[in-house]
């Protein structure tokens, strides 16, 4: 049986090379305490393995080595990658973190349990030599008050009346002399948008709160994930942005996923998101200094050889880009 360690076929080791070279054109390299390379990704499913380079039709799952190395050698390109849609089964993980090898780290949750959850986990993927873990690791749980509406923070016409279905992961890192919390998300995406409003102000709410009491201590607070906002703009954007959250603007005209609209990538699928409180204002500015920040676009490089379409890739690799952004140390 194939083992990812292993040498690829031929064809496969040409898509590899072919992403990487434009990985090396499009990604900042790391820089040895001079920068700080944070990324988010939603990789679709991203639970067990088919061990054959390439899976076949029949083969289930249809995520096999050569769409494995595609996501190992995309995360390897960053500090620290908050990951959605880890599930219940962890062999891709397995085998990612074997080929990453010792530099390399995960931090996660247990299954999130109902329905709602769809089994999914969040996750934190590190590279030790760049990024420690410096203490915190916590699950982000809503004042019982704010959805009660007992509370002067109460969330208001469009509270919550339960918990996140996938309880928000919040994570405490630090690189160089800099600590920074990240928190990652996935929100549910219900019947229709409506249904997010709730989740989306709640965290807004909530991470404003935290951002005012981090601050105090010089922590850099940043939330990144699947906010399952539809349009920049709408009304779940205005949820996400209501209590100053501010995503860079090199972001905007980012692809989210496979399915975007090439010419108009900022006005549909807005899911995907990277966004912290910036200065102005009552707003709380970072101690980290932005430089910039973009997708990777993957499909040109990937399966090549095969007559696989878009959606038959996205279950290989993903449905969704990765976002990025660098700071200065």
């Amino acid at each position: 049986m194939p083992n990812i360690k292993d040498a690829p076929p031929q064809s496969v080791q040409r898509d590899l090379d072919a992403l990487n070279a434009a990985l090396d054109a499009q990604i900042p390299p790391k820089r040895d305490q001079q920068n700080l390379l944070i990324a988010s990704w939603n990789i679709r499913a991203f639970a067990s393995l088919t061990r054959k380079w390439t899976a076949t039709g029949n083969d289930s799952p249809k995520r096999d080595l050569r769409g494995l190395r595609t996501i190992i050698d995309i995360v390897s390109r960053f500090d620290v990658v908050a990951v959605q849609e880890l599930s219940g089964n962890l062999r891709a993980l397995r085998d990612m973190m074997s080929y990453l090898g010792d530099d390399w780290s995960f931090l996660m949750t247990d299954v999130t349990a109902g329905d709602a959850g769809n089994r999914e986990r969040m996750a934190f993927i590190f590279d030790r030599r760049r990024v420690q873990p410096s203490g915190l690791a916590a699950e982000i749980v809503i004042p019982p008050e704010w959805i009660d509406g007992t509370h002067d923070d109460a969330i208001g016409e469009n509270a919550l009346r339960e918990q996140f279905a996938r309880t928000p992961y919040a994570v405490s890192f630090k690189a160089g002399k800099q600590t920074f919390i990240l928190v990652t998300l996935h929100v549910k995406y219900g019947d229709s948008s409506r249904d997010r409003v709730a989740e989306l102000t709640g965290i807004a709410r909530w991470l404003r709160s935290w951002a005012d009491q981090a601050n105090r201590w010089h922590h850099n607070l940043l939330t990144l994930g699947d906010f399952n906002i539809d349009r920049q703009g709408d009304a779940l954007w205005q949820a996400f942005t209501s209590t100053g959250l501010t995503v860079p603007a090199d972001l905007n005209n980012v692809k989210r996923t496979l399915f975007s609209d090439d010419d108009e990538p900022n006005l549909e699928k807005f899911y995907d998101q990277i966004a912290w409180f910036e200065s102005g204002g009552n707003r709380i500015k970072l101690n980290l200094e932005y430089v910039k920040g973009g997708g990777f676009d993957f499909l040109p490089f990937i399966y090549t050889d095969t007559d696989l379409t878009k959606n038959g890739k996205s279950f290989r690799v993903s449905d969704h880009y990765p976002l990025w952004v660098e700071f200065k140390l």
